[in-house]
């Protein structure tokens, strides 16, 4: 069993960074995969970014390539989500989430997500 539990999110203005955090405890979180989602108000969840086990491998969704950057310090069990230039449309709750696979995860493990709003 992994845990997670998310942090940082809260209302900032467009144009503004933020970072999120996610504080993993159980196994030992270096062989497992990590990600980001999100969902909006009314819409689906979606993918945001994930990294794989070591952190040498990342990959991320079109909409937030180039803006937003995930990376994850295993020595602390925590990974990370910067969050540059951000958009009204980046409002959603953001959930962390962890698979031991890289190649094809199914995220078995979640977290209870953390709030993000950006004002326009």
């Amino acid at each position: 069993q992994v845990q997670l539990v998310e942090s940082g999110g809260r209302l900032v203005q467009a144009g503004g960074s933020l970072r999120l955090s996610c504080a993993a405890s159980g196994r030992t979180f270096s062989y497992y995969t990590a990600a980001w989602f999100r969902q909006a108000p009314g819409k689906d969840r979606e993918f945001v970014a994930a990294v794989s086990g070591s952190g040498d491998y990342s990959r991320y969704a079109e909409a937030v390539r180039g803006r937003f950057t995930i990376s994850r310090a295993n020595a602390k069990n925590t990974v990370y989500l910067y969050l540059n230039s951000l958009k009204p449309d980046d409002t959603a709750v953001y959930y962390c989430a962890a698979d031991r696979n890289w190649d094809a995860p199914q995220y078995d493990y979640w977290g209870q997500g953390t709030q993000v709003t950006v004002s326009s």
